[in-house]
C-alpha cells in the first residue's frame, strides 16, 4: 500500500510539472528518496537490478541564469525513458535518476552505455564550460553495496529512511541510553558475586583468559570488541561456527533438533569446542553478563539486534543488513524472547527490522521484563 500511494504522489507531480520547462517530471527530493528506497526494498527481493545515476552540478545551479537548469533538466529528460524516475537527490545541487529493467548485461557495459548517452545529450545541451563543472557517477545496485554500511548512496538513502523514523524520537532515545548507563552498572554490581564465582570456575577447570574477546559488527557496520566469558577451550577450530553459520543463514542447517514440544531448533549442536563450564554458562547465558561493559562504553544497548560476527555478515543477502542500520545492537531483542533458536535466520532478521521500525521505550521494557523467563526456561539457549 505504501509502495502504491508513493507511486502514485510521483505520478500526480510529473503530471502537474510536465508543462513546466524546470519540471521536466523531476521529483522532490523527499518523495524521491522514498522511491528509491522502494525500488532497493523491491531489487533485494526479486533479484533485477537497476543503475542509480547521480548528477551533481551544485556550482553550477548557483549561477543566476535559470536557463541552466532548464536545459540541464532537458537533457536528462532526453537521455532518459518516461518509465525512469528523475528527482532531487540532493535538493538544489545533485539530481539523482534512477534506471530500472536494465537486463542482464555486464556493469561495465550498461553504464558505458548510459554514460554515453547522457554526454551525448549534455554536450547537445550545455556548453562546454558548464559539463566541466558537472561530475557523474553511476551505482548499479544491488551489486554497489557498501560493506561499511555508510558511504554508499543506496545505502545512505536506506540510512536516511530508517534514520529519520529512530530521529523522530530523540527524547525517548536519550531515555534509552540513560536506562542502558543506569541498568548496566545495576547489572555489573549485582552480578559481582556472580563474576567472582564464575571466573574462578573457569580458571580452574580449562586453560586460558577468563574472558573472551571479538570482533563484532555494530550499528552501521562499526565494528567494536565484544565480551563475553570464555565457554570454549582456546585455541579451538572456529571453522566449526563459520561452517554452521552459512549452513544457518541459506536455510540449509543439518543441526535442526525437534524439542519436547514437537518445535524446530535451528542451532549448533555437541560442539566440541565448548567447555563444561562453558555449556552451563551457555544455557543459562550467564557468559553475556560482561557485555555490560559493552553497553556502558556505547556499543550495544541493553535491548537491541544481536551483533554479527565479520564472517557471518559477509555471507548475508542484502535485505538482511538492514538488521545493522537503525539501533545499536543489544544484550537481549525481540529474536531472544520472541523466537530464540526455534526461528530460521530469515524469520530472525525479520524479527529485528519490526524492532526498529516499531521500536518505543516501552516495547524495551516488555523485551526486558520478558528476558528473564527466556533465560530461565533456556528454551532454544545454545
Amino acid at each position: 500500500m505504501l509502495g502504491l500511494k508513493i507511486k502514485s504522489q510521483a505520478e500526480n507531480h510529473v503530471s502537474l510539472r510536465r508543462d513546466g520547462s524546470s519540471g521536466f517530471g523531476v521529483l522532490p527530493q523527499g518523495l524521491f528518496l522514498n522511491l528509491l528506497c522502494l525500488e532497493r526494498k523491491r531489487t533485494e527481493r526479486s533479484g533485477r537490478r537497476f543503475v542509480l545515476m547521480l548528477l551533481d552540478a551544485g556550482s553550477l545551479l548557483k549561477a543566476p541564469k535559470t536557463t541552466v537548469l532548464a536545459n540541464l533538466l532537458s537533457a536528462i529528460t532526453q537521455a532518459s525513458r518516461d518509465t525512469d524516475l528523475k528527482g532531487w537527490y540532493r535538493t538544489g545541487s545533485v539530481i539523482g535518476v534512477i534506471f530500472t529493467e536494465i537486463g542482464a548485461a555486464e556493469d561495465k557495459s550498461i553504464v558505458h552505455a548510459l554514460s554515453t548517452k547522457i554526454t551525448e545529450s549534455l554536450y547537445d545541451k550545455l556548453s562546454v564550460r558548464e559539463i566541466n563543472e558537472i561530475r557523474i557517477s553511476f551505482h548499479v545496485f544491488p551489486e554497489d553495496w557498501d560493506e561499511e554500511g555508510h558511504d554508499g548512496p543506496v545505502t545512505s538513502t536506506l540510512q536516511m529512511e530508517l534514520t529519520r523514523e529512530i530521529n523522530k524520537k530523540k527524547v525517548s532515545l536519550s531515555v534509552k541510553r540513560l536506562i542502558d548507563i543506569v541498568g548496566s552498572l545495576v547489572g555489573l554490581v549485582l552480578c559481582l558475586p556472580v563474576l567472582a564465582i564464575i571466573a574462578l570456575a573457569i580458571k580452574l577447570t580449562s586453560r586460558g583468559p577468563v574472558f573472551f574477546r571479538q570482533v563484532r559488527l555494530g550499528q552501521y557496520g562499526r565494528k567494536f570488541t565484544f565480551l563475553k566469558f570464555r565457554s570454549m577451550y582456546v585455541n579451538n577450530d572456529h571453522r566449526i561456527h563459520e561452517e554452521y553459520v552459512t549452513r544457518f543463514i541459506v536455510g540449509a542447517s543439518d543441526t535442526e533438533q525437534i524439542n519436547g514440544d514437537q518445535q524446530k531448533v535451528y542451532k549448533l549442536t555437541a560442539d566440541p569446542r565448548i567447555t563444561p563450564v562453558g555449556r552451563f554458562l551457555r544455557n543459562t547465558s550467564l557468559d553475556e553478563i560482561p557485555q555490560f561493559l559493552n553497553v556502558l562504553l556505547g556499543d550495544m544497548s541493553l535491548v537491541g539486534p544481536r551483533p554479527p560476527v565479520t564472517y557471518e555478515f559477509n555471507r548475508y543477502d542484502l535485505w538482511h543488513k538492514q538488521r545493522l542500520l537503525a539501533l545499536k545492537p543489544g544484550i537481549t531483542g525481540l529474536w531472544q524472547v520472541d523466537g530464540r533458536s526455534r526461528v530460521k535466520f530469515d524469520d530472525m532478521v525479520r524479527l529485528d527490522i519490526r524492532y526498529a521500525r516499531s521500536w518505543s521505550l516501552w516495547l524495551d521494557i516488555k523485551i526486558l521484563l520478558q528476558t528473564p523467563r527466556a533465560v530461565i526456561s533456556g528454551s532454544g539457549a545454545c
